[in-house]
């Protein structure tokens, strides 16, 4: 099916391009969302008729869209999530809850314009794109934590495993004098068999 793009899609084509697509790609998506027209002889003179216009509106929401993006790009927002020990989530951080941190942060997005390659299952800052406008992304930093100060020492950089191991490291440190206290006491004891 041919259509004339109205807007800039990814992976597509720009404004005002003729290009060829599968039915339901047009039917469920492009068409509903006002993204572009059937490219029928009377769409193509409607098209040049309001072009001037489609292209002042996308003009004026690429501004906006930059305007937001130099507010959100390099923005750190934390989750708070329960976890093992080991940093797995218990679930996972989808783009709706990234959209609903920024949202509660004064930044209206919706989900669909939060880019992940996949769900988040670990603990630890990840890097996320915002899709703000088919022309203008912004890039923000999510730390998952289990607590808000364990989001404070993973934005200085340490993660989870190192404190575990530091944990773990001080752990058998005290056992470790523990046991030669204890060794040395045996030592103090006076022997019975003389």
């Amino acid at each position: 099916m041919q259509v004339i793009l109205l807007e800039r899609v990814a992976k597509l084509g720009q404004m005002g391009d003729v290009v060829k697509v599968k039915q339901g790609f047009a039917r469920n998506y492009l068409l509903p969302q006002g993204k572009a027209l059937r490219a029928t002889e009377a769409n193509k003179l409607a098209f040049e008729a309001q072009k001037a216009q489609l292209e002042a509106r996308n003009l004026e929401t690429r501004k906006e869209a930059q305007a937001l993006a130099d507010k959100l790009d390099g923005g750190s927002f934390v989750i708070i999530r329960s976890a093992s020990d080991g940093g797995a989530l218990y679930g996972s951080v989808s783009p709706r809850d990234i959209a609903e941190v920024l949202s509660e942060n004064g930044f209206s997005l919706e989900r669909r314009q939060v880019v992940l390659p996949g769900p988040i299952k670990m603990l630890g800052l990840h890097g996320v794109q915002i899709a703000l406008h088919p022309e203008v992304d912004a890039s923000v930093t999510v730390n998952v934590a289990r607590s808000a100060e364990e989001a404070e020492m993973q934005a200085s950089g340490k993660s989870i495993q190192e404190r575990a191991a530091e944990e773990e490291a001080a752990a058998e440190f005290e056992i470790a004098e523990l046991f030669d206290d204890l060794g040395g006491a045996g030592d103090d004891q006076p022997d019975l068999e003389q």
